[in-house]
């Protein structure tokens, strides 16, 4: 995939860019490719998602409405969504997980910066994405009986699962509307530092759609990729909870939420895996059952802790869902 796709040199001149120098950027996706692009001085990022297999238009789609939001998207510069071509402002290399590993100290107000964006979007309307409705939530918490469940040669009852689910998600769907913007991948490895920790961007954004406040807080919060503190949780929870004041029954919908993205992720990260040969993502799976146990301790999750208990062995849990191989 050294070579340069057909058509990248068309795309460029008419985008005004011609004769730029081109640096293919590495990736693990079969089909998108990433370039950066400097030409006179100027510099961007050249996406290519070449259709049928990838389609930029929902990426373009969200990130035009973030930008007349006065959210910080890149600014798209040129466009050609027929051929799978974007020219999008470079954001740099300080992806916000990996900046703080080398600056600890900046964690706070990092963290801080990024809940002010949260609450920021949420005093918007909502954007016109797909609603974040009960048959979605559904679909994604199965990725756990259909995936992890398997892996681990575990014989469980599914209808109950489903049943819990709606059980606990219920009343958190019925509060959700009009709803709020969800990016739904809002984490460390998708915030980019532009001029230290409280100037950040937002990259990875297609997916949005219209649903509950606290399912991006929780994807900051206990984020599968990297450690955050119960501390530092508790502290950014009280600062949402000061700038955007979602109510009495947004720690119960937090943990409603934070149990229901969880659960999703194990099965995402174990079918990366047994699917598509992408082992590294195991080692995270014992992060994200910790984040687990704690959401269902919340009463709210009732039905669903009923259904860990009885269905997923003691031995798993204590182990951060034990071992796959």
């Amino acid at each position: 995939m050294n070579a340069l796709p057909p058509g990248i040199d068309s795309f460029l001149q008419h985008a005004g860019w011609g004769g730029a120098n081109i640096d293919p950027l590495p990736g693990d996706a079969s089909f998108r490719r990433y370039f950066r692009v400097a030409e006179g001085g100027r510099k961007a990022m050249l996406m290519h998602a070449p259709p049928p297999h990838e389609d930029p238009k929902p990426f373009l789609h969200v990130a035009h409405w973030l930008h007349d939001q006065a959210m910080r998207a890149p600014q798209i510069h040129a466009e050609e969504a027929a051929r799978g071509w974007v020219l999008l402002e470079d954001f740099g290399d300080d992806r916000m997980r990996d900046w703080l590993d080398d600056h600890p100290e900046g964690e706070g107000p990092a963290y801080e910066a990024a809940i002010d964006a949260l609450a920021k979007l949420h005093e918007k309307p909502p954007g016109p994405f797909d609603p974040y409705d009960m048959s979605t939530y559904a679909r994604e918490t199965a990725l756990f009986t259909d995936w992890y469940c398997p892996a681990m040669d575990l014989q469980v009852d599914q209808a109950g699962f489903a049943e819990a689910w709606k059980q606990a998600l219920g009343p958190l769907v019925a509060r959700q509307d009009p709803g709020v913007t969800v990016l739904r991948d809002y984490h460390a490895e998708n915030l980019m530092l532009l001029a230290g920790p409280r100037e950040q961007g937002i990259i990875d954004f297609q997916d949005a759609l219209v649903g509950h406040r606290a399912y991006d807080v929780v994807s900051l919060l206990q984020d599968a990729r990297r450690d955050v503190s119960q501390e530092l949780e508790g502290r950014m929870l009280e600062r949402y909870r000061s700038i955007a004041s979602p109510g009495e029954q947004f720690d119960a919908d937090y943990a409603r939420l934070g149990a229901q993205r969880n659960a999703k992720i194990v099965g995402i990260f174990t079918r990366l895996w047994k699917r598509d040969g992408k082992d590294r993502y195991l080692s995270m799976i014992p992060r994200v059952w910790g984040a687990i146990e704690r959401d269902l301790a919340h009463p709210a999750l009732a039905p669903v802790a009923k259904w860990f208990d009885a269905n997923i062995p003691a031995e798993l849990r204590n182990t951060g869902g034990g071992k796959i191989t």
